[in-house]
């Protein structure tokens, strides 16, 4: 599959392939690598996401000695597929993070986090 379109585009494309792979969309696990993440269950995918966390910070620390930035971009690429995986697991997509992200804009860190710590306390979520 090529993505030779806007990252949103993309992003919003690779989520239907991935979403494609659920099990009540017929994935095979036997032939792809997306349905046999989701046929094993979270356990699956939520591991492959934190070792591609894992690998994204010691990509950045290498960078930081002189490694190949690249490395980061790869990393961070393999983290936003497995990300993907668990969004499509839990019926949501790429739209709805950015959807938050866009929520967030103009909004000092500090103040949304201080906002949901406040929230949390409260018994509430964000």
């Amino acid at each position: 599959m090529s993505f030779n379109v806007s990252a949103p585009d993309s992003l919003a494309a690779l989520a239907r392939v991935i979403e494609s792979r659920l099990p009540h969309n017929g994935g095979d696990p036997d032939s792809s690598y997306v349905a046999r993440l989701l046929h094993r269950g979270p356990d699956a995918f939520l591991k492959k996401i934190g070792e591609e966390a894992t690998e994204v910070v010691m990509a950045a620390k290498d960078a930081d000695f002189g490694g190949d930035r690249k490395k980061i971009v790869n990393e961070v690429a393999d983290l936003w597929f497995h990300c993907m995986i668990a969004l499509a697991h839990y019926g949501l997509s790429p739209a709805d993070v950015m959807f938050e992200l866009e929520r967030r804009a103009g909004t000092s860190g500090i103040e949304e986090k201080a906002l949901r710590k406040a929230l949390t306390r409260e018994g509430g979520s964000q």
